[in-house]
């Protein structure tokens, strides 16, 4: 049976070979480009329907579409610090901010944290004169510190 790895490697593959983009599985889906690229990329459980549609679409083995039923270990990442410029600038924009966001988060909402279960994300480009950027907007459901 492949492995969960040989399944995301397939799946940027066969992505590649068939010149989709991940808006275009995404719609195969049924969700945003955000959480399927987040799915197919290994960090989501995607339906057996979901499975099975990804799976037509890329030509996809059958251990392919049970690996992409099993719920993954999240999060996972080849190194503590990351090495790739861009994923290092999140990194480095929560090792800036970071204090910012706890701090600016619990005085509007109090003491808990945000969400990354109950979770939207947008990323889209933005126009601008002395280059494009890139907004990423995220909204996840705000959950309280209980005491008992």
């Amino acid at each position: 049976m492949m492995s969960r790895i040989e399944v995301t490697e397939l799946i940027v593959s066969r992505k590649i070979e068939k010149k989709l983009g991940w808006a275009e599985i995404a719609k195969v889906l049924g969700q945003s480009k955000e959480w399927s690229t987040a799915a197919l990329l290994g960090q989501m459980t995607l339906t057996e329907e979901q499975a099975l549609a990804v799976a037509k679409l890329l030509d996809l083995p059958d251990d392919a579409v049970l690996q992409l039923q099993v719920v993954p270990y999240k999060g996972s990442m080849p190194t503590a610090v990351p090495t790739d410029p861009l994923i290092y600038r999140f990194y480095e924009l929560i090792s800036v901010y970071g204090t910012t966001f706890k701090a600016l988060i619990h005085e509007e909402f109090g003491d808990g944290i945000m969400s990354a279960i109950d979770f939207k994300m947008d990323l889209s480009r933005e126009a601008d004169p002395k280059g494009d950027r890139v907004q990423i907007v995220m909204s996840g459901k705000f959950l309280p510190y209980k005491t008992y």
